[in-house]
């Protein structure tokens, strides 16, 4: 799965995933990245909404089509967490996923890890954590 995962504990404000951005569409607000999150295609609101159907998903990442954007900004409208702009060329920009490159640009600039390309390092961080407090636990209870 194409995934891009934010640990905002990490993050450094070292603004690297910004800079580095080939679209310029990663901000750091206050310590926390933010990005498109690539919504499932069923309920995205900018691919639903577009009326040229420039955005579509190739491989869970959510693209626009710039030769079919028209520039209206339905999509920047509808998108719950700002994470569309549109460039003062006309036309609708956001996160790709990188899904042209072969790494995500953000990912491999940021020092700190709060960027990664894969949930099941998060996943497994967090399973190995309760499995650990379960243990504590049944310890106490025995």
């Amino acid at each position: 799965m194409n995934e891009l995962i934010s640990k905002p504990e990490l993050c450094i404000e070292c603004m690297k995933c910004e800079r580095n951005c080939p679209n310029n569409t990663i901000q750091v607000i206050d310590g926390v990245p933010v990005f498109c999150m690539h919504c499932n295609p069923i309920k995205a609101p900018c691919l639903n909404i577009c009326p040229e159907d420039a955005i579509i998903e190739i491989d869970g990442a959510i693209i626009i089509k710039q030769e079919l954007c028209i520039g209206c900004g339905q999509c920047r409208d509808a998108c719950p967490i700002g994470a569309i702009i549109v460039t003062e060329s006309g036309y609708a920009n956001k996160c790709d996923l990188c899904y042209k490159h072969t790494e995500k640009v953000c990912v491999s600039n940021c020092p700190s890890g709060a960027l990664i390309s894969d949930s099941k390092e998060l996943t497994s961080e967090k399973q190995k954590k309760v499995v650990n407090d379960l243990a504590r636990l049944k310890d106490i209870l025995k």
